[in-house]
């Protein structure tokens, strides 16, 4: 007959796991989470209004970029093309630049599927701009 003590310790790490919230790398349950993404650098950073031509695109690196994450240009969500998990690239149209100023560019992946289950899933960068003179 199977020992419940040891059934109780395997219970008591279980709930432990559970219970750690942020520490996906212990939480088996965490297998779907999505990593928050890192963003460093946008090309170009700087556009001058007159210059901008009907098209270009927009290049972000950082980290932890995934299948599913989206680029936020000025509110507009992008998809864009992910040639790695550090770098993206969008399409902006001289449409979406109206006037010199600021324009903000963040990176936002959506949650995993992983529920309530202890596991941090997806999240936003920080914005960086695009400066526009």
């Amino acid at each position: 007959m199977p020992s419940s003590r040891g059934t109780g310790r395997l219970s008591s790490l279980l709930v432990l796991l559970l219970l750690l919230a942020g520490c996906d790398a212990l939480n088996p349950l965490c297998a779907s989470a999505r990593p928050a993404p890192v963003l460093r650098s946008i090309s170009p950073a700087t556009q001058v209004f007159s210059q901008v031509p009907p098209s270009f695109v927009l290049t972000l690196t950082g980290s932890s970029f995934v299948s599913s994450s989206l680029v936020v240009f000025n509110g507009a969500t992008l998809t864009p093309a992910v040639n790695s998990s550090s770098q993206l690239t969008v399409t902006i149209t001289s449409s979406m630049i109206s006037a010199p100023g600021t324009y903000n560019v963040l990176v936002q992946t959506p949650s995993g599927t992983t529920g309530n289950l202890g596991c941090s899933s997806g999240g936003q960068s920080h914005t960086l701009t695009l400066t526009v003179t």
